[in-house]
């Protein structure tokens, strides 16, 4: 017997235990969720993400964007001087067409993407579809709609302090939480990283949170489970990564500065509903792989 993701949050409701239902939930490890960020699979196609997903029994996920929308061009890497006038060109005509698909693109393509997922067993738990400064008041708008049509249960966004302002009145209309995804550049006041600056912006809207990237958090030389205690009511999900400390490299699990495990295990201690998402960032051969090993790392730090 299948189930939708639609089918599953009645189920929950009623109070039906979970165990009676297949693939979806099944990378819940002693009661801490574990998803991915899709961006993780960043060089397959959408179908492929969606297949490695479920080979790795990896039960919800964050759809990144770029897995929705039309594809970058292939222009390889930029010569030593920086990127030839016809690469400049075929990036700006990139980014005007998908502005254009934005605002004109049927909702239904998001409602046959939510139907693969549901048709693999795996729940969608957030759309990634960063706010930017340049965005029109009609893209932003447009954002909420295509979550809506996923069925995601909120968006995250790597955005700016000031975009995030343009975005709360739409949070605030469509009643749909945005979470917030830092990184580590302490220096730019208009950049997500500095705790005081999530805690500033949640003021503007009562849908606004916080996903919070431990990896880009340390690198900033902060303590992510501090934070994640003040702030667990409104923190979203998490993206987990391993960087080094003082703004270092993004390395292979265990290898730097993150407390990947130690936050798992406060997770599980305090029973706190954050998904911990994989997001597979630093350098490897094969993403299927590096997302299997991180997952199977999850399995044995929750033992």
């Amino acid at each position: 017997m299948e189930f939708s993701r639609r089918d599953f949050n009645r189920i929950a409701l009623a109070g039906i235990p979970l165990v009676y239902l297949r693939g979806v939930g099944d990378s819940k490890i002693n009661g801490v969720r574990i998803g991915v960020q899709s961006y993780s699979f960043r060089t397959m196609s959408l179908d492929d993400a969606i297949k490695a997903m479920k080979d790795i029994g990896i039960g919800e996920c964050e759809l990144f964007s770029g897995h929705v929308e039309p594809p970058r061009p292939q222009m390889g890497r930029p010569p030593e001087g920086g990127p030839t006038p016809e690469m400049r060109a075929a990036m700006q005509k990139y980014q005007e067409d998908v502005r254009t698909w934005r605002r004109t693109v049927s909702m239904d393509h998001f409602k046959q993407i939510s139907k693969k997922f549901d048709d693999a067993g795996v729940m969608i738990q957030a759309y990634n579809y960063s706010f930017r400064d340049d965005f029109s008041d009609e893209e932003i708008d447009r954002g909420f709609l295509m979550a809506k049509a996923l069925d995601a249960k909120f968006i995250t966004a790597s955005s700016t302090v000031s975009a995030a302002k343009r975005v709360a009145p739409f949070a605030d209309k469509h009643k749909i939480r945005v979470a917030m995804h830092n990184h580590d550049n302490v220096t730019d006041p208009n950049e997500f990283a500095k705790p005081e600056t999530f805690e500033a912006v949640l003021a503007l809207s009562k849908y606004f949170a916080i996903n919070l990237d431990i990896g880009h958090f340390v690198a900033a030389n902060y303590s992510p489970i501090e934070f994640i205690e003040k702030h667990n009511s409104r923190i979203t999900n998490l993206h987990l990564k391993d960087r080094k400390k003082d703004h270092g490299a993004n390395v292979p699990w265990g290898q730097g500065d993150t407390p990947i495990k130690e936050v798992l295990n406060f997770l599980k201690q305090k029973k706190y509903n954050i998904p911990a998402n994989i997001e597979y960032e630093y350098r490897g051969d094969d993403a299927v792989a590096e997302v299997r090993k991180c997952f199977q790392y999850c399995k044995e730090a929750l033992a």
